[in-house]
């Protein structure tokens, strides 16, 4: 009966059936054994998936269901919750990614056998991993208890005495357990036995000063930066890990996941099954999470450079260190003050690579993990505009070097926060508001971040890099002085010209390109050639006036328009040609005629007849070769996105296919031409590929672009529309006949696509004949 634990809402038995979700309540209403529901709300219940399953079964009505979606369905309806399946299924794979041979033996027969052998055997992998549980703390909760079972061993040794354990026997890395508290007499450095010495990286003895209690600090009096505050300072050895084994009795529920899980790993490697289950997660709950973009992530890592470790203080979902380049003997720490993200993050780095992972749940201002961490780089995306960081708490802290922060300069407190981590010349890349460059409330902190050759660069995204889309966010990259530059410099850069119109985010290659060749080369002679609208950089005595605004677009010279006034001319001959080519290309009057009554299929109906094939957008693939998103699709451009690089098989298109997106409520079909062929079919896409023989492409697309057609195959919640492909009719006829409509189909998308460039250039001119009258290039014409 467990496999009854899990739950299936009507959403997702429609899904199994390869149906509506309206033929799944009338299924409720016409059968009297349809199984009744065991969960959820009156007006959205939720089934026993296996009652569910049996009885489509029975009745002929179950689909051929992927394993994925299989998965997927039992992590969702899981008991506890899709985190805590989720993290029981991190757990399993991890022990699949490094010792499998194991998960063999403690599968090997019934649910309650696997629910009373993985404990000890999960434990076995998520100590040398994470680090054990701090000796005598439990941890209750719906992801696990920690088993008091014996840790075998120097993992168990290095645990309790504060050195660097290795578990033996098995490839894992050398881990890192933190040194307990008791000053220069502390066990840090002790040998395992029979080894030889070790040296701890990163973790000097601990220097307790006591911190003045009688006067808050003057603004931009510099504390000293190994002192640490015993109010707000927690125990490094009484931090518990962020994943630790669950007990027996909470894994029971999730027996038949795991199982599926394992299959999935089978199917496609231990790591792509755990990313396409999170990231299945995450696509389920975007109100949730505040996620990094992946190009993002990637553009900051590479801003901090190779490194051997790497601290992320408020780490999310694991983004910006999963970004990071791997090598051997690297150490990748991470906090979040969520521990279902802390767990999260924890698992989806340890089967990424082979580095040391170090994961804490906290609040990293208030209860920082790892206080005498000293990392090679910190990459940050941290909340934003968070009035209750602590500061009223945390008025003494010695992080506060180049001040206090006001209350609503979190952000502020988080950049000290990331330089107090770092060692002598460590690099530190953060994501900020805009705002934050400006207030006046930070100007005495911005100042003496520029004084003391703490921050190196200003950089401004285009709008829609990251949440929230509607502002240009920047990166602050900084780097902890060893000593004060005698005739400091700044680089202030900005790239809002590589912004896009759309959802489609900007030009990331453009961006990444721009910004990493300003970086480096003023990295490297610590000075940068102007580049007008783009970027510069200035002696920080010129920024050091009473407002110390740092807002890049403030400071760079504007562009130059290219050739001037020629560039415009250019720009209007070929509005022109576009505009005549519109002309050429507008329908002639329509024919009025009877509505047709046709026999009409669906998409799904021709898909079970062979007649197409149905492909929907992956997460990722081996080829890194442009990726079609739907915006591409909505704005008829050309393929502009990326997926990340997994194992993965991507799903590319050919010319003749149809790519629909599912978002967003429009009319919208594409059909690929031999220019887009080959790109990557992204996510929220679903391409029909026709046979030839049965279906003509153009035919098919324009019956797809209906409006009547389109409003009943969606589905509509509280902000968004779904589209069910499978649902879209179009009408049964011969292939010459369909030949017909799709050639008058081909050539409504030919106008189409010439009043779109017309509308693009119409903008440019608009815009370059503004910019060219304000900035003195053109002058005016006499009418």
């Amino acid at each position: 009966m467990q496999d009854n634990a899990t739950e299936v809402t009507a959403a997702g038995i429609a899904r199994l059936a390869g149906v509506g979700r309206a033929a799944v309540s009338n299924w409720r209403r016409r059968h009297a054994d349809f199984p009744k529901p065991v969960g959820g709300t009156e007006t959205s219940p939720s089934f026993a998936l296996t009652e569910v399953e049996a009885w489509l079964r029975k009745q002929g009505k179950l689909a051929e269901v992927p394993l994925r979606e299989r998965v997927w369905q039992q992590l969702a309806g899981h008991p506890e919750g899709p985190v805590t399946a989720l993290t029981h299924a991190g757990c399993v794979l991890l022990l699949i990614h490094d010792r499998p041979t194991v998960w063999l033996k403690v599968s090997a027969g019934s649910d309650v056998r696997l629910a009373a052998m993985l404990p000890g055997a999960l434990e076995e992998v998520l100590v040398p991993r994470f680090g054990a549980m701090p000796k005598g703390r439990g941890a209750h909760g719906a992801r696990g208890v920690h088993s008091h079972r014996g840790v075998h061993g120097a993992a168990a040794g290095g645990a309790a005495s504060g050195v660097h354990a290795q578990s033996t026997g098995s490839p894992e890395p050398t881990v890192h357990t933190e040194p307990p508290r008791g000053g220069a007499g502390a066990a840090v450095n002790t040998p395992p036995p029979g080894g030889g010495a070790e040296t701890a990286v990163n973790t000097p003895p601990a220097t307790h000063t006591a911190s003045p209690v009688h006067a808050p600090p003057a603004v931009n009096s510099p504390q000293p930066v190994n002192a640490r505050d015993s109010v707000n300072t927690p125990d490094p050895a009484n931090t518990p890990p962020a994943v630790h084994a669950p007990a027996g009795p909470q894994l029971l529920p999730s027996a038949p996941l795991l199982r599926g899980a394992a299959e999935l790993a089978a199917e496609m490697g231990a790591r792509q099954a755990f990313e396409f289950l999170l990231g299945r997660h995450l696509d389920a709950n975007p109100r949730q999470y505040t996620l990094t973009p992946a190009e993002l992530a990637g553009l900051m890592a590479d801003l901090a450079g190779p490194a051997r470790t790497f601290l992320d203080p408020a780490c999310g979902t694991g983004a910006l260190l999963r970004a990071v380049a791997p090598r051997p003997d690297q150490e990748l720490y991470a906090q979040d003050s969520a521990p279902d993200l802390a767990a999260l993050t924890a698992l989806r780095l340890a089967l990424h690579a082979r580095s040391t992972v170090r994961g804490a749940a906290g609040d990293t201002l208030r209860a920082d993990a790892f206080p005498e961490l000293r990392a090679d780089a910190v990459l940050c995306h941290p909340p934003f505009n968070e009035r209750n960081w602590g500061h009223d708490d945390l008025a003494y802290d010695p992080r506060w070097e180049y001040g206090f922060p006001a209350r609503n300069e979190s952000e502020l407190a988080w950049v000290q926060h990331a330089l107090a981590r770092l060692r002598d010349r460590g690099t530190a890349v953060l994501l900020m508001p805009p705002a934050a460059a400006s207030r006046r409330s930070g100007r005495r902190i911005r100042a003496d971040l520029l004084r003391r050759g703490a921050l190196r660069a200003v950089i401004a995204l285009p709008i829609g890099a990251a949440p929230p889309y509607n502002i240009p966010l920047h990166l602050w990259v900084l780097r902890r002085p060893d000593k004060a530059p005698a005739q400091p410099e700044v680089l202030l850069a900005d790239t809002g010209q590589y912004a896009t119109e759309g959802r489609g985010g900007p030009d990331w290659r453009a961006v990444r390109e721009a910004v990493l060749d300003a970086w480096r080369a003023f990295d490297r002679a610590g000075t940068f050639e102007e580049r007008p609208g783009l970027a510069r950089s200035l002696p920080v005595i010129d920024l050091l006036d009473d407002d110390v605004d740092l807002a890049p677009a403030r400071h760079l010279p504007p562009p130059t328009a290219a050739d001037g006034g020629d560039s415009l001319t250019s720009l209007r001959e070929r509005l022109g040609e576009t505009l005549r080519l519109t002309a050429d290309l507008t329908p002639p009057p329509a024919d009025p005629a009877r509505p047709a009554r046709w026999p009409l299929t669906t998409v799904g109906e021709l898909a079970r007849g062979g007649a197409l094939v149905m492909r929907t957008g992956g997460n990722g693939g081996h080829a890194r070769v442009p990726v079609l998103t739907d915006h591409d699709v909505l704005a008829g451009t050309a393929p502009s996105g990326a997926l990340p690089e997994s194992d993965e098989e991507a799903v590319l298109t050919e010319p003749g296919d149809v790519v629909v997106p599912v978002l967003g409520g429009g009319s919208v079909a594409r059909v690929i031409d031999d220019a887009t062929g080959g790109a990557a079919l992204g996510r929220n896409l679903v391409l029909l590929r026709p046979d030839p023989a049965a279906l003509d492409p153009w035919f098919l697309a324009g019956f797809l672009r209906g409006t009547a057609n389109n409003r009943q195959a969606s589905s509509y919640a509280s902000t968004a529309t779904r589209l069910d492909v499978r649902r879209l009719q179009l009408p049964r006829l011969a292939l010459d006949e369909q030949r017909r409509y799709g050639a008058h189909f081909r050539a409504l998308d030919d106008f189409e696509r010439a009043l779109r460039q017309a509308g693009r250039l119409g903008e440019q001119l608009v815009r370059g004949m503004y910019d060219g009258l304000t900035d003195g290039t053109v002058a005016p014409a006499d009418r």
